[in-house]
């Protein structure tokens, strides 16, 4: 789930801002953002061409709040989050409906086994759920729409 151009070596979100780099700057925030941007652009042109859809754009809980040593992370999901609130009024009334799913936690998957192997599972996202998360979204009509959403494991910290 990371689009991110990190810099090879460097930690993962960017690190400290007083240690970091305009690269890292770049890998964790500008990557993250163009690719948000790159999906609901797209995704819009699309689903206007095709009379409608819904689009969910999904992101992690650092959409809400930033961590130390993840500022350039944060940066690029806060962007995502600012992306995504601006097509949700944009194309609403044009019949796209568009969501933002906030994971607040680790997804588990084989891409994150090496870092997940020791936590509880009620920590972890769970794939399955998350795309019925993703599946209430996009069966809503436009009479009720949600355009944020949260899910978090109950094994993980929430923040409200």
């Amino acid at each position: 789930m990371t689009a991110s151009r990190a810099p090879q070596g460097g930690p993962w979100g960017g690190g400290p801002i007083a240690e970091g780099t305009m690269d890292a700057v770049r890998g964790w925030t500008v990557a993250v953002a163009e690719q948000a941007f790159a999906f609901l652009s797209t995704g819009a042109r699309a689903l206007l061409e095709s009379g409608g859809g819904t689009l969910v754009q999904i992101t992690g809980g650092s959409s809400r709040r930033a961590m130390p040593g993840r500022g350039p992370w944060a940066a690029g999901a806060f962007a995502a989050r600012a992306l995504t609130q601006a097509a949700a009024q944009e194309l609403r009334g044009q019949g796209v409906h568009v969501a933002l799913l906030i994971v607040d936690a680790t997804i588990e998957s084989p891409k994150t086994a090496d870092r997940t192997a020791s936590a509880p599972p009620d920590s972890l996202g769970d794939m399955a759920l998350i795309a019925q998360a993703v599946q209430f979204l996009a069966d809503q009509q436009p009479r009720a729409y949600t355009h944020e959403l949260m899910v978090t494991p109950a094994g993980e910290t929430w923040v409200p």
